[in-house]
């Protein structure tokens, strides 16, 4: 039986990304197909568009065989930590093969570059290999090509696993926002349903206006949180780091708008994603030693299945894989984290009390 995975945000789904399990189908022949995706908030620092069990379903709907979520915790880091988590989920669930997407799709440089440590000796061994100076620079620096550094990040955490990687040409470009084509990025659709433009064409999901979440809805909070609390608590919280408190304390200070907010903290030390995941750490108040205490990742935790997916989940419990199907089945450090992110997930959402509950409760099983 061969075991394919994929690393996923869904933020929403869209015809890309069905283009992406259809290839991962195709380029390794899997029988079963796992998806490891982010929860209520993914890793540029946001809440989720929409909740994970709507995303789950899409999922499922559209070629997924199995569902595991990634932790909160490891959503809200760098790509490093992020694949590193996803990759020990996939290596745990068995996968032989991943597949990703890539701007360069050149799966040879992107190994090489993965071997090596990122610093000025290497960047000039890299240049001698061929690479031009602008992709190479981009590589190791991250400032061009994110499917790329991400696919990297990948490769690194591949090392010491017997997964096999793949890689295939990404369709659209990460920041675009143009709706000219049926398969347009993620963030495209994002910013078409907060200018209220129909995106019918563009997702097989069906997203109610209403029900959507925006990091912008959170700054009357995120910016009483800054004002209110002490410096020393502040550094506690994970993510503050380097004296960034004092930094967003000043810009909270002045102003009540959330982009100029935003605007005003990047600087060429901060980016965008880097703020945006330390105010996430803010809202949910995770400290740093919470997250030093938090044992190895040895659980799966399925956020939905088929019928295939059921089958082989119950293959990978008789080898004694720890499966969490169940809230409470999830390591008690994680549950906490998990059910603590979605109460802030939903506190400016209606405050949905049956929301909270699908947190505990709820499994999609698509039949």
């Amino acid at each position: 039986m061969k075991i394919s995975g994929i690393v996923v945000e869904y933020n929403p789904l869209h015809y890309g990304h069905i283009y992406h399990i259809q290839k991962t189908r195709e380029i390794t022949n899997c029988d079963i197909l796992i998806a490891v995706m982010s929860g209520n908030f993914v890793q540029r620092g946001e809440p989720a568009l929409i909740d994970k069990w709507q995303r789950t379903k899409a999922a499922l709907d559209n070629g997924v065989d199995i569902v595991i979520e990634l932790p909160f915790i490891y959503c809200n880091q760098s790509a490093k930590q992020f694949a590193q988590a996803a990759i020990t989920l996939l290596n745990i669930a068995k996968v032989d093969s991943i597949v990703f997407g890539s701007e360069s799709n050149n799966l040879d440089e992107l190994s090489k570059i993965a071997s090596m440590s990122i610093n000025v000796d290497n960047l000039k061994e890299v240049l001698r290999s061929g690479i031009g100076f602008p992709k190479a620079y981009g590589l190791m620096a991250g400032e061009y090509y994110p499917n790329d550094i991400l696919a990297i990040a990948y490769l690194k955490a591949l090392i010491n696993t017997s997964i096999q990687p793949y890689s295939i040409q990404r369709t659209t470009h990460y920041h675009d926002t143009k709706l000219d084509q049926k398969i347009v990025s993620a963030k495209a659709i994002r910013t078409a349903i907060l200018n209220d433009k129909d995106i019918k064409e563009y997702t097989p999901m069906d997203i109610d206006a209403n029900d959507i979440h925006y990091l912008a809805q959170y700054y009357p909070y995120i910016r009483s949180l800054l004002l209110t609390l002490s410096k020393d608590y502040l550094k506690t919280i994970f993510l503050f780091n380097e004296g960034i408190e004092n930094h967003l304390i000043k810009q909270a200070d002045l102003t009540d708008d959330f982009e100029t907010f935003i605007n005003n903290t990047v600087t060429r030390r901060y980016s965008r994603a880097r703020i945006q995941r330390t105010l996430i750490a803010l809202l949910t108040q995770i400290t740093k030693h919470e997250v030093n205490q938090l044992p190895a990742l040895d659980t799966l935790r399925i956020l939905g299945f088929n019928q295939l997916g059921q089958k082989y989940l119950r293959s990978l419990k008789d080898n004694e894989i720890k499966i969490a199907t169940r809230f409470n089945q999830i390591p008690k450090p994680y549950r906490k984290m998990e059910y603590k992110t979605t109460l802030v997930y939903n506190m400016f959402n209606n405050y949905n009390k049956d929301k909270i509950k699908k947190e505990i409760s709820s499994l999609i099983i698509k039949k």
